[in-house]
């Protein structure tokens, strides 16, 4: 038995996967971006008396993805995103007990392109997981004012990239699509953007001091997607025609 049993599995998953052999499918994503700690998702950058912090609160990614399948066990997507990142900044002043607060939103476009393996859990259910690389785009840079200051992020490249990793569970009917659950981790090889606060000082017309710092751009995401159905049959018979 316990030779027979990893035979068993892979024939097992074989078949399963068989399904998506050559079937092309498109979907539409959701992918609310989630602040968590381990990523470091606040900055802090301080000057003499002024001190600032640059938190990740979250923000929202939305596209479409295009799944083919390679083999009977492998499957590769490709996407494409808008994701807008929303940032809390905030400045303070010991000198005059000044403490001020805005938010930024920093906006980019991604291209990721992933490998993904299936792994069956029930009669209708399917666990994903998929490694990659993604393409960034970072169209412009950003600005927002304070009331006695100013922060911008410079775009550290207009274009980088980044790996991608992601695990979720799908449910698939016969005739209604998938419908999917799962989460992703995007790092970028490179720093996001560096951000510049500023401190005006316009009570007393000084010259303006200013701190800046590197941001990291890496974030974790909750995913939500919906594949529409394609039959498996008619797929092939396009491809032989």
């Amino acid at each position: 038995m316990r030779t027979l049993a990893p035979a068993l599995l892979l024939f097992a998953t074989l078949q399963t996967a068989q399904a998506q052999l050559g079937v092309t499918t498109f979907g539409i994503q959701l992918k609310p971006v989630i602040p968590f700690g381990f990523f470091d998702p606040v900055t802090t950058l301080e000057q003499g008396t002024l001190a600032s912090t640059v938190e990740l609160k979250g923000g929202m990614a939305f596209g479409m993805v295009v799944r083919t399948g390679l083999t009977k066990a492998i499957s590769l997507e490709v996407g494409i995103d808008q994701i807008t990142r929303r940032y809390d900044v905030t400045l303070s002043n010991d000198t005059n007990a000044y403490n001020g607060s805005t938010q930024i939103r920093f906006v980019g476009y991604e291209v990721p392109v992933t490998c993904l393996v299936y792994i069956r859990l029930g009669e209708k259910t399917w666990m994903n997981n998929a490694l990659g690389l993604s393409m960034d785009f970072y169209p412009s840079d950003a600005v927002r004012n304070f009331d006695a200051g100013q922060v911008y992020y410079y775009r550290r490249n207009w274009a980088q990239l980044g790996v991608v990793g992601n695990i979720g569970v799908e449910y698939r009917t016969e005739k209604s699509g998938y419908f999917y659950l799962g989460g992703t981790f995007h790092r970028p090889f490179q720093d996001l953007a560096l951000a510049e606060v500023i401190w005006t000082d316009q009570y007393q017309n000084y010259r303006p001091y200013s701190m800046s710092k590197f941001i990291n751009g890496s974030y974790l995401t909750v995913d939500l997607r919906y594949y529409f159905h394609e039959d498996p049959d008619k797929a092939r018979l396009r491809k032989k025609r």
